[in-house]
Order: C-alpha cells, then sequence, then structure tokens
C-alpha cells in the first residue's frame, strides 16, 4: 500500500492567532514582556484584566523536565489559572462535562516562553501538560481555591488511557 500525502490543515490565521474553537470556560491571554537594557519584565495576572472573577489565594511554582508530562488531572473544586514562565509546552485538555456545549472536545495548545499565555482550565476540564522542548518548563500556577493538603482536589489518569480520547507518544516532526 503506497501512503497518500496529507494536506496540512490551516491552524493559525495570518495574524498568528490559534483558530480552534477552545473548551467553553477556557480563556488564553497572551502575555507581553517587555525588555530594556537591565532584562525583562512580563505581567503574569492583574484582576483588572477581568479574565477570571476569583480572587488571588494561592500561587505556587512548579517545574516539568524534557519529555515529561504532568497530567491527566482535574480539579472539581477549583479552576487552574496556569502562566507558562519558561520553555516549551503542550497542554492537551478534554471536556467531559455532560452539560458543557464543547463536551468530548479535545484541545491540543502550544505554547513558548517566546509567546508567554496565562490559561484559565475551568473546574472538570481534564488536562495536561507535556513539556517538548530541551530545558525544564517553569510553570506558575494560581488556582481559585487554596491547596488542601489534608484533602487534595486532585483527580488523576495516567498519560495514556481508554477514557480520555488522545494518545501522548513520541512524535516525529512531519
Amino acid at each position: 500500500m503506497v501512503i497518500q500525502p496529507k494536506k496540512d490543515i490551516s491552524t493559525v490565521t495570518a495574524k498568528g492567532q490559534r483558530k480552534i474553537e477552545l473548551i467553553d470556560g477556557v480563556v488564553i491571554r497572551k502575555a507581553t514582556t517587555h525588555t530594556d537594557d537591565r532584562g525583562t519584565l512580563c505581567e503574569i495576572y492583574d484582576p483588572s484584566w477581568g479574565i477570571h472573577p476569583a480572587p488571588i489565594v494561592f500561587v505556587y511554582q512548579y517545574t516539568i523536565r524534557p519529555g515529561r508530562i504532568k497530567g491527566w488531572h482535574q480539579h472539581h473544586l477549583k479552576d487552574d489559572r496556569l502562566f507558562l514562565n519558561m520553555g516549551e509546552i503542550r497542554v492537551v485538555l478534554y471536556d467531559e462535562r455532560p452539560d458543557s456545549p464543547t463536551c468530548g472536545t479535545v484541545n491540543e495548545l502550544f505554547m513558548s516562553h517566546h509567546h508567554r499565555e496565562l490559561i484559565v482550565i475551568p473546574a472538570y476540564v481534564w488536562h495536561a501538560v507535556e513539556n517538548i522542548g530541551q530545558t525544564d518548563v517553569m510553570m506558575v500556577s494560581v488556582p481559585t481555591v487554596a491547596y488542601d493538603h489534608e484533602n487534595p482536589d486532585v483527580y488523576r489518569l495516567p498519560p495514556n488511557n481508554d477514557r480520555i480520547p488522545y494518545q501522548f507518544e513520541n512524535r516525529l516532526g512531519g
């Protein structure tokens, strides 16, 4: 059997905007990095942006090693507000909420520190973050509810499973 070439589909506009329909409740805000002779400054979160109504109650930073995946996981009591500070990642979201207009939708998003973004992920949306770069990824998390060490609001599945219609695999460029 001869393999036929597959035509690329358009994923971004000429201005660089994503063309995919985001899962209901997911918000992405591009961040601007300001540079001068001393270094850089990048605003991560400002309530005046109106991106999410919940106050800041907890902030933490985490890393992901090259080639590693954190997820799948979801929360039931809080929304995640994640900011990519350094590195290159693939964020995969799966909407399993039965009353959501995007139930059954998978979003695959690529982000890097060259074009930083803040992403809001609603409660009950499964999400996983894969480091696709060559160095550690550094993320800042600003969840809507503080972490409860005695009763964590985290529900996990392995990266490849039969519940979420997405498979992580070592992909070659094409």
